[in-house]
């Protein structure tokens, strides 16, 4: 028996489900397969047809060569396309943020690049914050460059005015299309104010032309902050991170209005960027723990940050549980944001050397790059994962040679406070 449904999604006894709860099994009819109560791995390349007339229907919606009738459903054709997977968990993880539609993609890189050509063509100007992914970073000012579209970069924790007027200074205002921000920043957790975002595009919007709003959520995920209710039009994460959340695939994800997804999903169609079955079924998995992981990262998170901060060896924290030195990040914070989160950027005293020494010592947390996985991971962001920024830009970021990126993992706090206390100590 399924459960009645309307535009907000399913409900029982009039009241409607919440995301955790759909997890388990919302879109897949156990009658679909021998009565299996957790959907199979659809691990096929193509699907067959009853008829040639099907075959025909099916492309001309896949193709937008006609719009779908009121009761037609999309219907299976090749995996590049969609797949059963893919598609039960597109219908989830739409759930966590609000969105009316979703794109499952190989990786977050896959999920942002394939999101930026289908929204910008040459000409376009795309307005970003600073600092964002290293990745994410290079694409922007490396690769777009060579279709034509520029990027014009603003630091994170920037007032709103200061933001337009860095824009209106261009002289290229007219020719904005979209504005791509990271918040909280990777990985100085500084914020960036979506909704006065959401307000300048709408300020640089014409008639003919409506400026997009994407936010990379990687940071806090799908549990701690909702970008779509405060303006935003799409946003992107690295699927890789919570929403996977135990280090053992790749995936990114983007999500937003039917309208502007159906872009998305046309050009993820034809660069063939999408994500496996097997690691659809995989994300499948881990949605049905991501509220109790990341709730537990967080509490974790906490903890361990009230020790950084009183340890004489810590020059400085970055952590979205004590801005109270910032006003204007603690407003956002407010608006913004559910939960501090469970990633920690601290400055070692000293510099490379020292934050060296410390992750060359640590024992229960791992030293590896990626974060939101179930176990704690530590980094050096100048030399890694935002190494291909300029030394002079990183300054002007705020990403020092003592920075150290901890993503706080599921183990027991006090345990990965030992591990630190003692990597420290060799300092």
């Amino acid at each position: 028996m399924q459960l009645e449904e309307d535009h907000r999604g399913p409900h029982l006894n009039g009241k409607h489900l919440r995301p955790e709860s759909l997890m388990m099994s919302y879109g897949y009819n156990p009658e679909w397969s021998e009565m299996a109560v957790k959907a199979p791995i659809y691990q096929t390349s193509t699907f067959v047809f009853k008829n040639a007339e099907e075959g025909k229907a099916f492309f001309e919606l896949a193709y937008g060569l006609r719009d779908k009738g009121a009761e037609e459903q999309m219907g299976l054709i090749y995996s590049r396309l969609n797949n059963p997977d893919l598609e039960i968990l597109e219908n989830r993880l739409r759930f966590w943020d609000g969105a009316q539609d979703a794109a499952v993609f190989a990786s977050g890189m896959a999920a942002i690049s394939t999101m930026l050509l289908a929204l910008l063509k040459p000409g376009d100007v795309i307005l970003h914050s600073e600092p964002i992914y290293g990745g994410s970073d290079y694409y922007i000012k490396n690769i777009l460059p060579k279709f034509g579209i520029q990027s014009i970069g603003f630091r994170a924790n920037m007032e709103a005015h200061e933001v337009d007027e860095l824009l209106v200074a261009s002289g290229v205002a007219d020719k904005l299309a979209m504005v791509y921000i990271e918040t909280p920043a990777n990985p100085t957790n500084h914020l960036v104010d979506i909704e006065a975002c959401a307000t300048l595009a709408k300020k640089h919007s014409t008639e003919d032309k409506k400026v997009i709003v994407a936010v990379d959520n990687t940071f806090l995920g799908p549990l701690f902050c909702h970008p779509l209710k405060h303006g935003a039009d799409l946003l992107v994460y690295s699927a890789t991170k919570y929403i996977g959340g135990h280090s053992d695939l790749i995936a990114g994800a983007c999500l937003g209005s039917s309208e502007v997804m159906k872009q998305v999903k046309a050009m993820r169609t034809f660069m063939g960027s999408m994500a496996s079955p097997w690691t659809g079924w995989m994300l499948m998995r881990s949605l049905e723990t991501l509220k109790i992981r990341m709730e537990c990262q967080a509490r974790g998170a906490e903890t361990v940050a009230v020790y950084l901060k009183n340890h004489p060896k810590v020059e400085r924290i970055y952590y979205l549980g004590d801005l109270q030195g910032s006003p204007q990040q603690q407003a956002i914070y407010e608006k913004q944001c559910l939960s501090a989160g469970s990633m920690i950027s601290f400055d070692i005293k000293g510099g490379e050397k020292e934050a060296f020494t410390f992750l060359n010592n640590l024992k229960l947390i791992k030293l590896a790059v990626s974060l939101g996985g179930t176990e704690s991971l530590a980094e050096h962001p100048a030399s890694m994962t935002h190494s291909d920024i300029t030394p002079a830009d990183r300054a002007v970021m705020g990403i020092g040679e003592g920075m150290v990126r901890i993503s706080v993992g599921v183990e027991h706090p006090e345990d990965i406070i030992s591990d630190i206390e003692q990597a420290l100590a060799s300092v």
